[in-house]
């Protein structure tokens, strides 16, 4: 596998119960579908073993931020492209990239941070040093890749005013990143 892009380590197809009364996918699969890539990301970095042989040493999702560009229809094909954009001993952090399978069209951007867990002891853990070397090697690549337009953002609103209990934050973006 070629670790100097991002890695596509998941395709699929929107199954019928995936479609909600708006006749598009429901926004939960979306995140579905980049959660099925998580779980690829970490069975990647714990070649060759399986979660039984694995005895507990896991990871557990604790942030996400979604990104909704385009639809996917019933019986569409996909495909989910995972960027590691950083890593220690307790955390990975990750950006998936949701595209149409024939268009090409980047339909979705779901950006992850899931923490060591060890699900014997339902405790936070360090990662295992097989795991930590391997998403260190896994970062020394992605790393020289550009960082993605829709990581590290945040959701606020601006009101433009003063008033008290107004929000604010950062000038409204539109769905591809720019002011």
């Amino acid at each position: 596998m070629d670790l100097t892009r991002a890695l596509r380590l998941q395709d699929g197809q929107v199954h019928p119960d995936w479609v909600d009364e708006f006749g598009h996918m429901n926004m939960a699969r979306y995140v579905e579908a980049c959660d099925l890539s998580t779980y690829a990301l970490w069975e990647f970095v714990n070649r060759p073993k399986t979660l039984e042989q694995r005895e507990g040493f896991e990871y557990a999702v604790v942030e996400t931020h979604v990104n909704y560009l385009s639809e996917l229809h019933d019986g569409d094909p996909y495909y989910v492209l995972t960027q590691l954009l950083g890593t220690d001993d307790k955390r990975i952090w990750m950006y998936h990239e949701l595209y149409h399978g024939e268009r090409e069209e980047l339909v979705a951007t779901n950006e992850v941070m899931a923490l060591g867990f060890d699900l014997n002891q339902r405790r936070l853990m360090r990662f295992l040093p097989e795991v930590r070397e391997r998403l260190a090697e896994l970062l020394a690549h992605h790393k020289l890749l550009p960082m993605p337009k829709n990581a590290s953002r945040s959701i606020a609103m601006s009101s433009g005013t003063k008033e008290k209990g107004a929000a604010s934050g950062p000038p409204p973006v539109d769905s591809l990143g720019t002011a």
